[in-house]
């Protein structure tokens, strides 16, 4: 049973060390995750699952003590995901980007898994996968990694785009309601387009939370470097 949710976005310049001077211009994302994660414990789970998008396959997990690195780059920075013994999986970025988040509010409520989904994913597939993760009845969290739209700018990673901005606005007023309905409508194909990683991740999130009756709330909307970065909660 899903009793809770983070949504954060997932670049690497989230980690201080990575975005060097320009670290403050995140300030208020990294506040925005944290106070997510703490909606996440405060609704004590049994189990934290973390989602979020990994290359071009299905879905492929990873266990507590899966380690991830920074060092691909250029900064010294490691992470472990959880508090278990070190696995020899190594994570995929997104995931990694989880483990740092999770590390630095001292995650330590619930033991931690590890899900990559394939950013190609169909949405059918993904749904499927959430419902497979609230069929637990274990207490579930989950803590959704992905980013909207690089399409934002000019000096976008996709360039600009104009239809980057709608669709992000769309994003962000299903993950503030809490819209199963609107994340599992959303264009496959336009979501590839705009680069926008967290189509899947949401869809899963989507799916888990069919019979939750979470509410959610939208606590972070911004597009810096031209790519949207979201941060939502649902309980």
């Amino acid at each position: 049973m899903l009793v809770a949710a983070a949504v954060c976005p997932c670049p690497p310049v989230l980690v201080p060390e990575l975005a060097a001077g320009a670290a403050p211009e995140l300030d208020a994302a990294r506040a925005a995750c944290a106070d997510a994660l703490g909606v996440l414990a405060a609704a004590r789970p049994d189990r934290l699952v973390v989602v979020g998008p990994a290359g071009e396959e299905g879905r492929d997990a990873y266990p507590e003590g899966a380690r991830g690195s920074f060092r691909g780059f250029g900064v010294d920075v490691d992470v472990r995901l959880g508090k278990a013994a070190e696995s020899a999986r190594e994570l995929p970025t997104s995931l990694a980007v989880a483990a740092w988040l999770l590390e630095r509010v001292g995650w330590a409520d619930a033991p931690i898994e590890g899900l990559g989904v394939g950013e190609p994913l169909a949405a059918e597939r993904c749904i499927e996968v959430g419902r497979e993760i609230a069929a637990s009845p274990d207490r579930v969290a989950m803590l959704v990694m992905g980013d909207a739209s690089a399409c934002r700018t000019l000096k976008a990673p996709g360039y600009l785009d104009e239809r980057a901005e709608p669709f992000d606005a769309a994003v962000a007023r299903a993950l503030g309601a809490a819209d199963l309905a609107a994340l599992k409508a959303l264009d496959t194909e336009l979501a590839y387009e705009l680069k926008a990683s967290g189509r899947a991740p949401w869809q899963v999130l989507a799916g888990a939370a069919e019979d939750a009756g979470l509410s959610g709330a939208l606590l972070y909307d911004s597009a810096p470097y031209g790519v949207g970065y979201l941060v939502a909660t649902w309980s």
